[in-house]
């Protein structure tokens, strides 16, 4: 099984960063061919009382279809909307959720996991 990368300095930053704002993590997803979609669905069920605990939600769940711009394709887009950092650290970090997150590493072939913040849009004129 091949791991995917994780930014060590980017959770680094992320566990610095103090802000108690929510979160809205984007998720891109490339399954495995062989058995990747049904590994990430079960990810999903095993991880959900862990994400419902700490109070996250899902904003939205797509497959990308046309892809207008760049030559990634990817299987699904997940935007996930949580409570602080704090929350999602303190899920990350829970033993049973990091039990789960193998269903994860086992299903998927890339992934990309960005945390955003939100931005209102007259701050960006």
């Amino acid at each position: 099984m091949t791991r995917m990368k994780t930014n060590e300095d980017q959770f680094k930053l992320l566990a610095e960063n103090k802000s108690e704002r929510p979160v809205v993590m984007l998720n891109l997803l490339k399954f495995k061919k062989e058995g990747g979609k049904e590994a990430y669905f079960r990810y999903i069920k095993e991880s959900t009382p862990y994400a419902d605990e700490i109070g996250a939600k899902v904003l939205y769940l797509g497959k990308p279809k046309e892809l207008l711009y760049g030559n990634e394709d990817w299987d699904l887009l997940i935007l996930i909307h949580y409570p602080s950092r704090r929350a999602f650290e303190k899920m990350i970090n829970n033993p049973g959720y990091i039990k789960a997150h193998e269903w994860r590493e086992k299903g998927t072939e890339r992934a990309v996991l960005y945390a955003t913040d939100p931005v209102e849009f007259k701050a960006l004129l």
